[in-house]
């Protein structure tokens, strides 16, 4: 038997002993086409397909705009770390089946001995444990269908579609947006490269070619992880030099995650009152995010890669047409009182949260309550992009600004980075699963049954054939008067 079918084999048992599936108890409803919808092919929307399922949920679909899976989701695109950020031992899509784990299906693969011996999980390792949970358990993601407008209607959804570029309209009662870092935003470009063409930068976000950075000197703006990856990644690809550029005085060192991810503040988190849980986030932005020690030293593993600290950026051009003549197309970047040169520029300077400029939400998007709708913080604690993520509830639900004028937004859930005000953590990474996708399904489970009382009310006490008929246990009754059974 094989190391493959050893690891089928354990997480088929665990599976049987858990028991089959629930049928799906959502009634049909006429002109509807899913019970729930979900955004986003990568581990998060698998994950919720087999967290519905669990629960008796069925007709529901996971799209994605990627042509295929190798494209979706980050881990084989836009992810340029060799490990994962995350310590080995979260919790994750196994959802409690310890035999549906990373470390069931390492372990089958490699042995005990090599899970032991890892720090964190490969990269590339984490994408073929993804692809190997979904085909293993029969999840179907519809790829290169992309959602293009959400249309609110009484009591759903109309999903406007382009499946392979065409259109494409369906309908839903849920929606769910595990759709990762941008899914309720973008890339922030920060507005000192917007006179800059294309060709000559790039965001993290970006397919980089970086080969072509060969025997290039680059410029990589910002001191997060995905800063230090891709600087990495240049250096690696045989750039000339690389020069990260850091507006602080130091590159911050301390990880959320390290400071929040204990039982105690994880379960708890969401309950706090507003302002607490907005100063955690603004503590948070101020502190900057921390990239990971293995980032850096994967980077300054080069002599030829600098670090310049206090160095924000006063302005960048493109060299004028005398100045490219002479030593070709690059960039001036004026940097306090320096100017350098370079042939690219690669802006690590993460991703927005607003929801008013994502085209999919541009029907309802003014009616969804932002932080800045429902908090105001002292005048030394603001921040614009905070007050700009949306103020989700309990189940990561859309609210309304004003309450009466949208109803249909608590059927829409947000499982991405959106969430970071309201959860506390980066929310749809693999540590915010175990507390968040029960949530989130249970609610949805909650509104599914009560939307439709009507009819689970007449099928628990509507006229019901018996297990079995007064026959089966006729013979075992007593027939003699009670004095005569006592004599």
């Amino acid at each position: 038997m094989t190391t493959m079918s050893n690891s089928d084999f354990a997480a088929r048992k665990a599976l049987r002993l858990l028991g089959p599936d629930p049928e799906n108890w959502v009634p049909d409803c006429p002109g509807i086409d899913h019970n729930v919808t979900i955004i986003g092919g990568s581990g998060s929307g698998s994950t919720f397909v087999f967290a519905l399922r669990r629960a008796g949920i069925g007709r529901v679909t996971e799209i994605d705009a990627a042509d295929d899976e190798a494209h979706a989701g980050v881990w084989l695109t836009r992810a340029r770390m060799r490990t994962l950020r995350t310590p080995k031992h979260l919790p994750g899509p196994e959802l409690g089946i310890p035999e549906l784990s990373f470390q069931a299906w390492y372990e089958a693969r490699h042995g005990a001995a090599a899970y032991a011996e890892i720090d964190r999980i490969e990269r590339v390792a984490w994408a073929e444990y993804l692809s190997w949970y979904r085909h293993f358990l029969g999840i179907q993601v519809r790829y290169q269908t992309k959602l293009v407008r959400i249309e609110p209607v009484a009591g759903f959804f109309r999903l406007h579609l382009e499946v392979n570029g065409v259109p494409l309209l369906e309908t839903t009662r849920k929606i769910i947006f595990a759709n990762g870092v941008a899914g309720t935003g973008g890339p922030y470009i920060p507005p000192i490269l917007a006179d800059l063409p294309r060709t000559l930068y790039a965001h993290t976000a970006d397919a980089i070619d970086f080969e072509a950075l060969r025997g290039k000197t680059v410029a990589v703006l910002g001191a997060a992880a995905s800063a230090f990856d891709a600087a990495a990644v240049a250096l690696e690809s045989g750039a000339k030099a690389v020069h990260l550029f850091v507006r602080r005085s130091a590159i911050a060192s301390l990880s959320v995650l390290r400071v929040r991810d204990y039982p105690g503040a994880y379960d708890n988190y969401p309950q706090l009152p507003d302002a607490a849980r907005w100063f955690q986030a603004w503590h948070f932005r101020q502190a900057g995010t921390a990239p990971p020690p293995n980032s850096i030293k994967r980077a300054i593993a080069f002599p030829n890669f600098h670090i310049h600290l206090s160095a924000p950026w006063k302005s960048a051009r493109k060299l004028g047409d005398a100045e490219a003549a002479a030593k070709g197309e690059r960039i001036a970047i004026e940097v306090n009182d320096d100017v350098f040169e370079f042939d690219f520029a690669i802006a690590g300077t993460g991703y927005f949260v607003d929801p008013t400029k994502r085209p999919e939400l541009a029907d309802f998007a003014q009616h969804i309550a932002l932080w800045r709708d429902r908090y105001q913080p002292p005048e030394d604690l603001r921040d614009d992009g905070l007050g700009a993520h949306p103020y989700l509830g309990s189940a990561h639900e859309y609210q309304e600004k004003v309450p009466g004028t949208a109803p249909y937004l608590k059927d829409i859930h947000v499982f991405n980075p959106a969430g970071l005000v309201s959860f506390g953590l980066p929310v749809g990474d693999i540590h915010s699963i175990r507390r968040d996708v029960p949530a989130i399904v249970s609610r949805i489970s909650h509104d599914l049954f009560f939307e439709d009382w009507a009819h689970h009310e007449a099928r628990i006490t509507g006229d019901i054939a018996p297990d079995f008929e007064n026959s089966l246990y006729a013979a075992a009754v007593w027939k003699q008067p009670i004095e005569a059974a006592t004599r």
